[in-house]
């Protein structure tokens, strides 16, 4: 199929061209909207339920249901440049190939969402409250934003981010056709993704997965990562700022802005004003 669009490509007429070159930007319109209905529905979903770090997940359909939109909210901008680079090397003119490709990505990060929850309950059950905030849980979210820091400058970080940030090789190495293939192909490019945000995945986690404010500060380090020319200003950017929050979680919690910590009322954790 590549080797048949790009040989179809040069004799390609300027209307053709220019109507796959539309339908790709529709195709990163659309994946935008679907970011943007996910952030608009997880913030009604999710008001009031931030109980900070290592907050409960409910039940595995409810967490599930939520983190996939989760997902399509915080991923879907970043890699909406590899959904595109996906439609034009299969030279379709509509985006249900490249549809299905976004839905195989989204169905490893479901994959990596139940994981998680698997390790929190099977945690719950083998543990206890041991991740309660006045037990070992302040400790243990302080020590998974020390681990995700030190990963971010791991050679596996660095391989797996130059796969998400350089899809082409990648693509044309594993590239099959059909609706299938295209699910697989997602699915690949999602495991790489994966492979280069778990550690900030976990730090969400450690700082609360219910709270938007850190929902958001976690899809844009992983923007950033992905998509700015300056690779390694970027990765240890989002290094220090992470070894900067464990530090202040087992020194000085409170320090941390839009931090909830648990037990506080609302009332105990604002800073009073001067007069």
């Amino acid at each position: 199929m590549i080797a048949e669009a790009q040989e179809r490509a040069p004799g390609m007429g300027l209307a053709p061209a220019f109507a796959a070159a539309r339908a790709r930007l529709g195709l990163v319109a659309l994946l935008f909207v679907l970011a943007g209905t996910g952030w608009w529905w997880t913030l009604g979903q999710m008001r009031g339920m931030d109980d900070g770090p290592w907050t409960g997940l409910g039940t595995l359909s409810w967490f599930l249901g939520v983190w996939v939109v989760m997902m399509a909210a915080m991923m879907f901008p970043s890699v909406a440049p590899t959904v595109a680079l996906y439609s034009r090397m299969g030279g379709e003119r509509t985006p249900f190939s490249a549809l299905v490709f976004a839905a195989g990505y989204l169905l490893t990060w479901t994959g990596a969402g139940a994981l998680a929850f698997s390790i929190a309950y099977g945690g719950h059950r083998v543990a206890g409250d041991v991740l309660a905030w006045d037990r070992a849980g302040r400790w243990v979210a302080g020590g998974t934003l020390v681990v995700a820091a030190i990963y971010e400058l791991t050679p596996l970080k660095d391989v797996c981010l130059g796969k998400c940030r350089s899809p082409l090789g990648l693509l044309l190495r594993h590239w099959t056709g059909g609706r299938s293939g295209a699910v697989r192909m997602g699915m690949r490019n999602g495991a790489w993704c994966v492979g280069c945000c778990w550690a900030l995945m976990a730090s969400l986690f450690a700082l609360g997965v219910m709270s938007i404010t850190w929902m958001a500060v976690v899809a844009g380090l992983i923007a950033v990562e992905k998509t700015v020319p300056w690779r390694r200003v970027a990765v240890y950017g989002t290094a220090i700022l992470l070894l900067t929050l464990g530090v202040l979680l087992f020194t000085a919690p409170d320090a941390i802005p839009g931090l909830t910590i648990p037990g506080k009322s609302m009332d105990q954790q604002m800073t009073p004003m001067s007069p």
